[in-house]
């Protein structure tokens, strides 16, 4: 008995369930009472549920939470006979009333119950305490609240960690929107340049791409669309896709139809992610647009942002431009929300960008246990087959916790980190150059180049650049820059370290 499995991990190991693996699976240990050991969920003896699957539903929905995953699989698993005499046993009970909703509908087919729900509390499908919920839709018939993000055919979890509390804590959207209004127009405008133009290079960058100046141009013009309050549908994302790519042979005229996959380069082992279906990709992206255009409004935007943008890249639902355009919905979830005032984005490819392999984990954590049922075989450099051995429940249900952590996170980041600094760059350069024009007469196009030389170099000006200027600034005025630069800058920013 010791070690054994049970709840989720028992119906993923004693069925025919194809389920990602578990964030904590619980376990029969020599302990006194639940509790919880790194990844595994250490059970009592005396708490061990009998060894039918039903009994380990209602265990796994007491003490681990919701995983549709696994559950959208054991439903029809179990007859209807046996989850009728366990609901007339105990009708009141807390979590047969929820596996009775979740077995009518994942088997699409009434229970044949004599003792109808009328009185008593409604039951939350999800609890509060331990996932952020959605909207909430009372269920009649089990007296259940569906208080899901999305839909019981589309769902993503997140559950309230630690790291995903601490990080909404800061509450970086009001923050950004009180520190934008305090600037005046002018320096805004100047920041929005430089945003829009960093999250464009940046973007671009992930995917290990040196934009020209056509797509840096085309990927701009997208991304002031974020703040357009338009519905996402399938027309909409294919024009948006067509305007993020240069070559017109690869420009989308519908959703997918064909099978695409992500790959390293290397035969079919090189395979790193497939992922649904065409047909399947189509059913889901109808689900995912529902839940884009009408998002709960309970829920903080950035979490919302996560979840539409990962869920977006994870369907891949064109053959190219899927990564750009998660980037573009994650702006446009967050605009939408109406928190982002003033044209503003925050520049998250940057913060993506830099911490490259903790995005990349996050995608991976997904995609790589995806790719593990999927067949893959290899037939030329240019040829593969696909055959699908899981379960649509695989792409239909998931966790977006880490999506949500990462994106948290990247936000508050991208706001200390880099839009502020970028505006105290900005009023330094305003600041040295005024400074400067005050006391000599240079052209203002190289005395906006020397400025920038200075701030690049940490208030010096090289021999290099007093040679390259010494025709046409006068040689006391590079001096005078640096001193500038030492009185001014170099003290501000000896204030501001703490």
């Amino acid at each position: 008995m010791k070690n054994e499995y049970v709840g989720y991990a028992y119906l993923i190991e004693h069925s025919e369930v194809k389920a990602l693996s578990l964030h904590s699976s619980a376990r029969i240990m020599p302990v006194t009472k639940k509790q919880q050991i790194e990844n595994t969920l250490a059970i009592p003896a005396t708490l061990k549920p009998a060894d039918i699957l039903l009994d380990h539903v209602l265990f796994a929905l007491k003490h681990e939470g919701l995983n549709l995953q696994v559950l959208a699989q054991v439903m029809p698993l179990i007859c209807e006979t046996e989850i009728l005499e366990h609901y007339e046993a105990s009708p009141t009970g807390k979590y047969i009333r929820i596996t009775c909703l979740l077995w009518e509908h994942f088997n699409q087919q009434h229970i044949q119950r004599t003792t109808e729900l009328k009185h008593g509390k409604y039951v939350p499908l999800l609890d509060p305490k331990d996932y952020i919920t959605g909207i909430e839709k009372k269920n009649a018939r089990w007296r259940v609240t569906i208080n899901i993000i999305g839909s019981l055919n589309y769902c993503v979890t997140v559950r309230r960690t630690a790291r995903l509390e601490k990080a909404l804590e800061v509450d970086v959207l009001q923050k950004a929107k009180k520190y934008t209004e305090s600037l005046d127009e002018s320096l805004l405008n100047r920041a929005l340049s430089w945003v829009y133009l960093s999250e464009t290079r940046d973007s671009f960058a992930i995917e290990k791409e040196l934009p020209d100046t056509g797509k840096i141009q085309r990927y701009t013009n997208l991304l002031k669309q974020a703040h357009k309050p338009r519905n996402i549908d399938e027309d909409y994302l294919i024009e948006l896709q067509n305007a993020t790519i240069n070559n017109q042979y690869e420009w989308a005229m519908s959703y997918r139809n064909e099978q695409n996959y992500l790959s390293n380069g290397s035969g079919s082992i090189g395979v790193t992610y497939v992922p649904p279906e065409p047909e399947l990709c189509r059913t889901l992206m109808s689900e995912w647009e529902t839940l884009t255009n009408d998002l709960p409004d309970n829920i903080d935007p950035i979490v919302l942002g996560a979840i539409i943008s990962f869920g977006f890249v994870f369907l891949h639902p064109f053959m190219d431009g899927n990564g750009r355009l998660s980037r573009f919905l994650f702006h446009h979830v967050l605009c939408r929300s109406g928190k982002l005032a003033n044209g503003l984005l925050l520049p998250v490819s940057a913060v993506l960008h830099n911490k490259e392999r903790q995005y990349l984990k996050t995608l991976t954590n997904y995609s790589s246990e995806v790719r593990q049922h999927w067949q893959v075989d290899y037939l030329d450099t240019e040829n593969f087959t696909f055959t699908f051995q899981g379960h649509d429940a695989i792409y239909r249900y998931w966790d977006g916790t880490t999506c949500a952590e990462l994106m948290a996170e990247a936000c508050e980041e991208a706001m200390e980190d880099y839009i502020k600094k970028e505006v105290a760059y900005l009023n330094q350069y305003d600041v040295l150059k005024r400074h400067i024009n005050n006391q000599f007469d240079i052209n203002d196009r190289t005395l906006s180049k020397l400025v920038i030389f200075c701030l690049e170099q940490n208030g010096k000006i090289s021999k290099k650049r007093r040679d390259q200027f010494q025709y046409e600034v006068p040689s006391d005025a590079f001096d005078a820059l640096e001193q500038a630069f030492s009185e001014i800058v170099f003290r501000e920013n000896s204030d501001n370290t703490p």
